[in-house]
């Protein structure tokens, strides 16, 4: 079926918005779009509404950068945390798949990004200062990097250890369990774990 041959303004707007999702394409949002049609008009709206809310509620957590509905996290909220330790990753896909193994009970801090000239992201759009401010607290002994291999990574996790020389904390870096590379969310969380557990001083 295709839209531009019926001309039905509404549905070809409903795919377009459609297929601005990522992994989305044109007949993929088709048939999302003849989906919603099908369903109760109160769960597309209640869905329409999650959406809304989702852009208009959620913000960044003051300390760590972490999606929150209020100024701190609920990590950086959480009491029983150890603040001795801050583990540094590139997103909020990275803090979901190292929670769930269970390994590590300390703070994070997101950057959102990784050091890329391609692709025109240098230190200054990244949250580095915050962290070298973090890191300067009595309460921290110890920075993880917990950033993906690759070129860019590499480059990034370099720049944060030649940042925080001078810091007094200790800069470690996950086990190498996790290929190099590899995105921290692609990775079973018990090769994830051994890699929180077995990580070693930045370096060496």
């Amino acid at each position: 079926m295709d839209s531009n041959n019926i001309n039905i303004k509404l549905l070809d707007e409903a795919v377009e918005r459609l297929g601005m999702l990522p992994g989305v394409g044109k007949k993929s949002a088709m048939r999302l779009a003849l989906f919603l049609l099908r369903q109760p008009e109160s769960k597309v709206e209640s869905l329409g509404k999650a959406l809304v809310n989702l852009r208009r509620e959620i913000k960044y957590c003051s300390i760590c950068n972490m999606l929150s509905e209020d100024d701190l996290c609920p990590i950086c909220r959480d009491s029983s945390r150890d603040r001795s330790m801050i583990c540094v990753v590139e997103t909020i896909r990275d803090v979901m798949s190292i929670e769930q193994t269970g390994e590590y009970r300390g703070l994070y801090h997101l950057l959102g990004g990784l050091i890329s000239p391609i692709d025109g992201i240098g230190p200054d759009d990244l949250p580095f200062n915050s962290l070298v401010e973090r890191a300067l607290s009595d309460e921290v002994k110890e920075v993880i990097l917990a950033i993906s291999g690759g070129m860019e990574g590499e480059t990034t996790s370099y720049y944060i250890n030649k940042l925080l020389r001078n810091t007094g904390v200790r800069v470690s870096a996950i086990a190498r369990g996790v290929g190099y590379g590899d995105h921290l969310e692609y990775a079973d969380p018990m090769t994830l774990g051994i890699s929180i557990r077995n990580r070693t001083t930045f370096g060496k």
